[in-house]
């Protein structure tokens, strides 16, 4: 029987989710949405969410900071998979064709000609490889969705109310379920019936690097993320086509939406700390030489530090000369 991709379970999971919350939404069992949701004393609710609300009503509320600290817990614990295998984002820009996708795609290429230059100048000479310092692990790096995060709550905290969640296309995903099923149930005609779903397809149609660029739900999760130690992306060193045989294959880095190369952490444009566990760099890996276990392995299978990895390849490209 043929594997499922990732990509399709990540589908499926999202929209279970999405049907989970509209049944919800008509029955004596809602349990309300990603925003908020829960049963009885149960409660989790959106951190940036509760971090612009506390902002905003200067009120502290102990069940709510309880909720936070829920949230906390579980992305210490699962890192970011909301983002991959939760968030309805990625599902409707995989859906909703984007302006502008070609010129995106034409960056990108260039970037990745870029990065397998820069690889093979520095892969060339094994002695100059092997005698470089090792590179530190790109822990952390702030972007731009910190900018917008700082903006969001500053804008609550002086506007009164959370003012980012207007827009956060989380909310309106489920706004516009909410609401196009209460037209056809109810047939309630609102101005929300329309410009709730254009905002977001505006949204997902203009703004394609949201999660990577414009996120700050994003950015919280990753601020967090930093003490996952679970779920990680490893590498088995001796089925990897780069570390094995000195080919230069970037098959992984390239199916990243983050653009983690997970062969060489400390060259990535950013750090494991944004990984969301979509896995697909497994399903993209031509000798299937990555894997997500629960807990790192404690001998070698875990990715090499850039200089092993260049000494490695410029051994094999030596040996086949």
């Amino acid at each position: 029987m043929k594997k499922m991709k990732a990509s399709t379970l990540r589908m499926l999971a999202i929209l279970a989710v999405l049907a989970v919350a509209a049944v919800g939404y008509f029955t004596a069992f809602g349990i309300g949405n990603l925003s908020g949701f829960g049963w009885d004393a149960f409660s989790v609710i959106c951190p940036l969410g509760y971090v612009e609300s506390l902002l905003a009503s200067k009120t502290f509320v102990p069940r709510a900071l309880i909720s936070f600290v829920l949230v906390v817990v579980l992305v210490v614990v699962l890192g970011r998979v909301f983002c991959a295998w939760i968030c309805p984002m990625p599902l409707l820009q995989r859906w909703i064709p984007g302006i502008g996708r070609k010129r995106a795609r034409a960056l990108e290429k260039a970037e990745d000609e870029g990065a397998a230059a820069r690889v093979g100048e520095r892969g060339a000479p094994a002695a100059v490889a092997a005698s470089a310092p090792a590179a530190k692990p790109n822990r952390f790096k702030f972007d731009s969705r910190f900018g917008v995060l700082l903006g969001a709550l500053a804008s609550a905290a002086v506007f009164g109310f959370p003012v980012f969640c207007l827009v956060c296309p989380v909310g309106l995903t489920f706004a516009t379920v909410l609401l196009v099923m209460r037209l056809f149930a109810f047939g309630d005609v609102t101005w929300a019936v329309v410009a709730v779903p254009l905002v977001l397809l505006a949204e997902v149609t203009f703004l394609r690097k949201w999660c990577s660029k414009l996120c700050p739900l994003g950015a919280v999760m990753s601020l967090i993320a930093g003490a996952n130690k679970t779920l990680r992306p490893a590498v088995d060193d001796a089925a990897c086509l780069f570390s094995s045989q000195g080919t230069k294959c970037f098959a992984c880095s390239k199916a990243c939406p983050e653009r983690i190369d997970v062969r060489r952490p400390a060259q990535s444009e950013t750090s494991l700390n944004n990984c969301t566990k979509c896995r697909e760099c497994v399903d993209a890996c031509p000798a299937h030489a990555i894997s997500f276990p629960f807990l790192p392995a404690s001998g070698g299978n875990a990715p090499l530090a850039a200089d092993a990895l260049e000494s490695s390849g410029a051994d094999a490209a030596a040996e086949s000369g």
